[in-house]
């Protein structure tokens, strides 16, 4: 009642998602506060929320194991007319699994313990097929397959998506027995595989090192008139990505392009993971620009991972390379990219570069840190423009950073080496003062006190 007060004076009518999914991904509030929150997000709402809404909540709490507000939470749903549907116990078992709760994730498929209808044979055969490929997918393949085998005698029968789930999960640990093994029993119940089964096989075979005769599977594929596919070319250039043969893996790339196979995000990824690992940077920078080419957009994440291995060896020609045609094609930087940037760059002395993406970087939304004031220092202290550290100094002490013993005295050394004793006096009585309210604020935030 308390929270449904506070929330009631802040003026709000209703929730977004985006704004509740923060609030309760990201907040500290507890389970019984979440479920309070979600009941007053679905009572002030003019319109009622669609299901997909609340399994934003439902999701949050399995995430942070508040599994004892769960059913509070599906209860709050029906009260005002929101059922439960597949996605939501799908969620529900996937956090059960991820914290590795396993047996109340089986036991919530046979007892349904949240109401969720799975006890009709259709709906349970849906509830098995998610509960399988949440299994395989956290990497639980041996109880997955124990349960496969049990429920041959089901009512419902086991369909091709089931196999090909436990045929996917044994494949990533390389059991080529296994799968066999499954693959025999697939067609004893009349199924036939397909070309997913096929490029399990295919991952599977080369995982155990059996590179050849993985090729050798997907010609038969393709003579069988399974292919080829992006799916089984992603694993033929996988398997020997994983070998180490780059050349091999070019191969099989550029016979998928000319095959009219189109190389999905994976591809081009892992391929340019594998060239830079292996530092053929040439030919990383030629896969990203055939990748943007077909409109392929990498995300964040991959972004930076490009850009980190690049910012560890050689000039910052390459990285800078891969974050000005990302930009240009409207793909969203990340900090830490940001961060690895700055740091190179600065490091050798390409002071007006730093200046610019620093620009950037405060264009696209991110603030400045200490860290970020350390790199452009240190880049301006490379190149002897004292004067615009001493500024860049000046604007972190104003916003709060004090800047480490490090970066400070090698900016003191430089204006004394410039003869410039009176901004360097004057610079440690701004730095001696801004240490200081640092040490106060930390000492406060120690000890509880927000001031």
């Amino acid at each position: 009642a308390a929270l449904h007060r506070a929330l009631s004076f802040t003026g709000l009518d209703a929730l977004s998602p985006e704004v509740l999914s923060d609030v309760v991904s990201r907040g500290n509030l507890s389970g019984s506060a979440t479920v309070d929150l979600l009941d007053w997000a679905i009572s002030n709402a003019k319109l009622p929320p669609s299901v997909h809404t609340c399994n934003i909540v439902v999701r949050a709490l399995g995430r942070r194991k508040f599994f004892s507000s769960v059913e509070p939470a599906l209860e709050v749903m029906r009260k005002n007319g929101i059922f439960p549907d597949l996605t939501t116990l799908q969620i529900i078992m996937d956090t059960l699994v991820a914290a590795r709760q396993v047996n109340k994730a089986v036991q919530l498929l046979e007892s349904d313990q949240f109401g969720l209808g799975i006890g009709q044979t259709c709906h349970r055969k849906e509830a098995f097929s998610a509960l399988i490929e949440c299994l395989f997918r956290r990497s639980h393949v041996g109880v997955a397959s124990s349960l496969v085998q049990v429920a041959r005698g089901e009512p419902f029968n086991l369909d091709k998506q089931v196999y090909n789930d436990v045929l996917g999960g044994w494949a990533r640990f390389g059991r080529v027995d296994k799968l066999q093994h499954f693959w025999a029993m697939m067609l004893e119940d009349g199924l036939v595989p397909d070309d997913v089964s096929h490029c399990h096989l295919i991952e599977a075979l080369g995982r155990a090192g059996q590179a050849e005769e993985a090729v050798r599977v997907f010609e038969k594929m393709v003579q069988e008139g399974y292919g080829p596919t992006t799916m089984a070319y992603n694993a033929l250039v996988f398997n020997f990505i994983s070998l180490g043969d780059l050349d091999r893996s070019i191969k099989y790339y550029k016979d998928m392009v000319e095959n009219n196979c189109p190389p999905n995000s994976d591809t081009y990824c892992k391929m340019i993971r594998a060239h830079l690992k292996a530092r053929r940077v040439a030919d990383a920078l030629q896969m990203f620009d055939d990748m943007l080419a077909q409109g392929v957009l990498p995300d964040t994440g991959v972004i930076t991972s490009f850009i980190e291995p690049l910012c560890t060896f050689g000039p910052p020609h390459a990285a800078l390379m891969i974050y000005q045609k990302s930009r240009k094609a409207g793909c969203t930087i990340s900090l830490k990219a940001y961060k690895l940037l700055l740091e190179r760059l600065a490091r050798f002395g390409k002071s007006g570069t730093v200046l610019n993406i620093w620009e950037e970087m405060q264009e696209s939304g991110y603030p400045s840190d200490k860290e970020i004031y350390e790199f452009i220092v240190n880049g301006l202290c490379n190149v002897g423009k004292v004067d615009a550290a001493v500024s860049v100094v000046e604007e972190s002490l104003r916003k709060g950073f004090c800047l480490g013993r490090v970066i400070y005295s090698k900016l003191n050394d430089r204006l004394l080496e410039m003869d410039k004793v009176e901004t360097a006096y004057s610079l440690s009585k701004k730095i001696k003062h801004g240490r200081t309210l640092a040490n106060s604020r930390n000492y406060c935030r120690a000890n509880g006190w927000h001031l």
